[in-house]
C-alpha cells in the first residue's frame, strides 16, 4: 500500500527531506547543506546542481533512516525559498554570476542586486503592482530578470528555461515544464484566475517581451494538490524512489509552512481567518488567509489558491530576521561564526542575566532590525538598521546584551507588521510559529509578550515539510483535496500565553521602536 510520502525543503542553507505517513506523523528527516557564494555585497547565488545533488542524498537517507520501501512511497514534494534558477536551451547551467561561474545558475532569493531595477518597475505604476503592495521588492522575479538581462545578456541569449527553484525541482523531477501557481502568483506577476494571467504589457514595460521564449514559460499554472504526473526514470533512481511515486506542484517555503501550520482550520473558514503563521528563520514571513481579498500597501498579495484553493492569501515580512541575530554574532568582538551551538551559549548566558537584572537588561540599548531592508509594511528595500545606545562594552554579557535587545527589534518589527494588516470582522488572535525562531525561547515569550497574540508552537517542528507533505498527499489522491490532507494531517501545538507585565514593559520597547523608525524617516529626508 502506497501510504507514505516525501517532502523536501530547500532553505537558504540546506536540503531537508522528510518521510511521513499519510497522517502527517515524520517517521524520520535528513539534511544535507547547500553551498551558498556571496562575490559582492548583495549577491547570493546558488548551484542547482549542488541543491539536486543535496534533494537526493537527502532523500535517500531519509527513507533509509525511516526503513520505508519505495513501493511504499505515494507521492514527492518539493517546496524552496524563491530563488531564480536559469538554463540553457540544452538545460545545462547558465552562470548568473559576475565571476562568470557556469555552476552559479541560481539568485537567491535575499539577492537584492536588482534594487534599481525594482525602484524602476514601481515607478510604473503599473496595476500589476496592486498584488505586491503597490510597490516592488528585489527578492521578486521580475527584477531580477530585468537584472540579468541587462547585465549578462550573453546569459540571457543562451536561456531556454527559467524557474523559481521548486517549480526546476518539480522540472527535475519529472520532465514537465509546468509551473506552480504557488510561485507564479506570487513571485512573476501572474494571475491564474484571469485569462490571459500574463500581463504583456507589464512584461513589455520591464524590457522582458521575449520573457516567455527564454524562460520557456507556460499560459497557465499548476494549483497546489494537482498531479504532475510520476517521476522521471532517472529522477527515481538518483531520489531511491520509484516511477510510481506522483509529484505535486511545488510551493514557495513560506506557504507550504503556513499550509502545515493553519491547515487544520482548513474546514472552518471562520475560525481560520483568526489564525496568522510566523514561518520564522533566515528571515521572517507572516502569513493570513482569508475568504475576501484585501489589499493593503507594503504586503504582498492577496493571491487566491497559492495555499489553499479558494483562501486568498497576505504575506507580510522581515527580509532578514535570524540573519541579524546571526550578523551580531558574527560582527561583535566576543561573538564568532554564529552556530547553533553559539546562539544556545549567548540564550542561556541572558536567561541568567534577566534572572538578576530583571526586565530593564539590555537597556539603554534599542535595535532597529532593517539590516536587509524593510519588507513590510513599509515595503522598502533601501531601509537599514539602526543601533543606539552602543558604548565601548566588548564583553560576552555586552554581545549578550546587544543580542536580547536586537530580539526585541525583531519582535517589535513582527508587531508592527501585524498592526498593519487589513481590518476583518474577525481578528485575529493566535501566532502559530515555525522556522528555527519556534525553537528559540527568547523569541517566542517575545512573539507572546510583544504582539499579545495567543502564540501555538507545533509540537512537530517541522511544519514546513509537513505542508509539502499535505500538498504532496492530495496530489497522490490519499486525501480528496489540500484542505482534507490540512485537516487530517495537521499536528497539536504548545500554547504561550502573553505574561501581562511583561506586556505592559515592551509596549515602551514598541513606543521607541516607532520613535527609531520617525527618526530613520527624518534622517533619511535630510539633504
Amino acid at each position: 500500500m502506497r501510504d507514505h510520502l516525501v517532502a523536501v525543503d530547500i532553505g537558504t542553507g540546506s536540503a531537508r527531506a522528510g518521510i511521513f505517513h499519510r497522517d502527517g506523523t515524520l517517521l524520520a528527516k535528513a539534511t544535507v547543506p547547500i553551498a551558498m557564494q556571496n562575490p559582492f555585497p548583495n549577491h547570493a547565488e546558488h548551484d542547482s546542481e549542488n541543491i539536486w545533488d543535496a534533494v537526493t542524498a537527502s532523500v535517500r537517507e531519509a527513507r533509509a533512516m525511516a526503513g520505508i520501501a519505495m513501493e511504499r512511497i505515494a507521492a514527492i514534494g518539493f517546496d524552496a525559498t524563491c530563488s531564480l534558477v536559469v538554463r540553457g536551451l540544452g538545460g545545462e547551467q547558465l552562470s548568473v554570476s559576475t565571476t562568470g561561474e557556469s555552476r552559479f545558475d541560481t539568485l537567491v532569493w535575499m539577492d537584492h542586486r536588482a534594487l534599481a531595477e525594482a525602484d524602476e518597475l514601481t515607478e510604473t505604476r503599473h496595476a500589476g503592482l496592486a498584488s505586491c503592495g503597490g510597490r516592488m521588492s528585489p527578492e521578486m522575479q521580475m527584477p531580477k530578470l530585468m537584472w540579468l538581462k541587462r547585465h549578462l545578456p550573453g546569459t540571457w541569449a543562451k536561456a531556454g528555461g527559467i524557474y523559481d527553484l521548486s517549480d526546476y525541482m518539480t522540472f527535475r523531477a519529472t520532465g514537465s515544464p509546468a509551473r506552480s501557481c504557488s510561485t507564479l502568483a506570487s513571485k512573476w506577476t501572474f494571475d491564474p484566475h484571469r485569462h490571459p494571467g500574463w500581463k504583456r504589457d507589464f512584461l513589455a514595460l520591464a524590457g522582458l517581451d521575449d520573457l516567455h521564449q527564454r524562460a520557456g514559460l507556460p499560459e497557465g499554472a499548476m494549483p497546489v494538490g494537482a498531479s504532475l504526473g510520476p517521476l522521471a526514470p532517472e529522477a527515481a533512481l538518483e531520489l531511491g524512489l520509484d516511477t510510481s511515486c506522483v509529484v505535486a506542484p511545488g510551493m514557495v517555503d513560506a506557504y507550504a509552512g503556513a499550509l502545515g501550520l493553519l491547515g487544520g482550520h482548513a474546514d472552518d473558514p471562520d475560525e481560520l481567518e483568526r489564525h496568522v503563521a510566523l514561518i520564522a528563520g533566515t528571515s521572517s514571513c507572516i502569513v493570513r488567509l482569508a475568504r475576501k481579498a484585501l489589499p493593503a500597501a507594503g504586503y504582498w498579495g492577496p493571491y487566491c489558491g497559492v495555499c489553499l484553493p479558494d483562501f486568498f492569501l497576505m504575506e507580510g515580512g522581515q527580509s532578514a530576521a535570524g540573519a541579524v541575530l546571526d550578523h551580531i554574532v558574527l560582527m561583535h568582538a566576543a561573538g564568532g561564526n554564529p552556530e547553533p551551538e553559539r546562539h544556545a551559549g549567548i540564550i542561556k548566558r541572558i536567561l541568567e542575566l534577566q534572572a538578576v537584572e530583571g526586565e530593564t537588561f539590555g537597556r539603554p540599548l534599542d535595535v532597529l532590525a532593517d539590516f536587509h531592508g524593510n519588507r513590510s509594511p513599509l515595503g522598502d528595500p533601501h531601509a537599514t538598521g539602526t543601533i543606539a545606545g552602543l558604548s565601548l562594552d566588548r564583553s560576552f554579557d555586552g554581545l549578550c546584551r546587544l543580542y536580547w535587545r536586537t530580539a526585541v527589534g525583531i519582535a517589535c518589527g513582527i508587531r508592527h507588521i501585524l498592526a498593519s494588516l487589513p481590518r476583518m470582522s474577525s481578528p485575529p488572535h493566535t501566532l502559530h510559529i515555525a522556522g528555527g525562531h519556534a525553537r528559540n525561547p527568547l523569541l517566542v515569550s517575545l512573539y507572546a509578550d510583544m504582539t499579545g497574540y495567543r502564540v501555538l508552537v507545533p509540537t512537530l517542528a517541522d511544519t514546513v515539510l509537513l505542508g509539502t507533505a499535505m500538498n504532496a498527499a492530495a496530489a497522490a489522491g490519499l486525501y480528496r483535496s489540500v484542505a482534507a490532507a490540512g485537516v487530517a494531517m495537521c499536528s497539536d501545538g504548545i500554547e504561550q500565553m502573553p505574561d501581562p507585565d511583561r506586556q505592559a514593559f515592551h509596549e515602551k520597547d514598541y513606543q521607541r521602536f516607532l520613535v527609531m523608525m520617525r527618526h530613520r524617516a527624518e534622517l533619511s529626508a535630510m539633504p
